[in-house]
């Protein structure tokens, strides 16, 4: 309990009160799942937006869950590979499914069974193999196939991608952190995966904690979490927050 106590942070200011540093804009988007049409949707909307609101040093942040569920992976990992080479702005946090994404790289079965049942099917499938190959493999061959299919130009991007992106009174994650631990010894595996214990306390944290990984319906803003995961791959709605010293805003391709 001591060790506890001796560890606890300051808990963040409210979400209407939290601050990225003078002369910073920041661009957080949600879980694109594979999503290119609407990621290059929202990117039109960003850049227009940033260019409106004049000169700040802008940068963009993707949650993680780039892969996954929706028709092309492979395209949304061309685009965001394109994005980060002509802005340099661009930082990239480590979803559960990209995580998944790299064991299954490996051509481990085990992985790529797994990686197959929460949407990799549809990773696949954007790569260089058409829907009757993939049905005529079983889980052994399709193990083998796989590190041929995905380039190593993408699975290096994506092995490259951060747990945890602080900025200012924020701090980005892909699924959430652990309540009662300091965000300097969050493990991977709660960032990545966390989300009941997360999501069910009241508890603040030393930042405002902006993830992805749960859907709503729409933006959620409860306490010190700003969830901005609305389910993109189904609901054609993928957004964006954006954050300029105190002000904040969202953006979104349902509007």
């Amino acid at each position: 309990m001591l060790k506890r106590l001796l560890r606890r942070q300051k808990p963040a200011k409210p979400i209407d009160s939290a601050t990225v540093p003078e002369g910073r804009r920041v661009y957080a988007i949600g879980d694109v799942h594979g999503r290119n049409d609407l990621l290059q949707a929202l990117l039109t909307k960003i850049i227009k937006d940033d260019q409106e609101r004049g000169l700040a040093e802008s940068e963009i942040i993707f949650l993680g869950d780039l892969v996954d569920r929706g028709p092309d992976s492979a395209g949304v990992l061309d685009t965001a590979m394109r994005l980060m080479a002509e802005r340099g702005n661009v930082r990239f946090l480590m979803g559960n499914h990209e995580e998944v994404y790299l064991a299954a790289a490996t051509g481990d079965e085990k992985s790529v069974r797994f990686f197959n049942r929460i949407g990799g099917r549809e990773t696949i499938l954007s790569y260089d193999i058409t829907m009757q190959e993939y049905i005529e493999l079983d889980m052994t061959q399709l193990a083998e196939r796989v590190p041929q299919l995905l380039p190593q130009s993408h699975v290096d991007f994506v092995a490259s991608f951060e747990n945890q992106i602080i900025i200012g009174d924020y701090a980005f994650v892909h699924a959430g952190v652990r309540p009662g631990v300091p965000l300097s010894e969050q493990r991977e595996k709660d960032l990545r995966w966390i989300r009941e214990d997360f999501l069910s306390t009241s508890e603040p944290y030393e930042k405002v904690i902006v993830y992805g990984h749960t859907i709503n319906d729409d933006v959620l803003e409860t306490g010190t979490r700003i969830g901005i995961d609305t389910g993109a791959y189904y609901s054609d709605k993928l957004t964006a927050l954006g954050l300029q010293g105190s002000d904040r805003w969202y953006l979104d391709t349902a509007t």
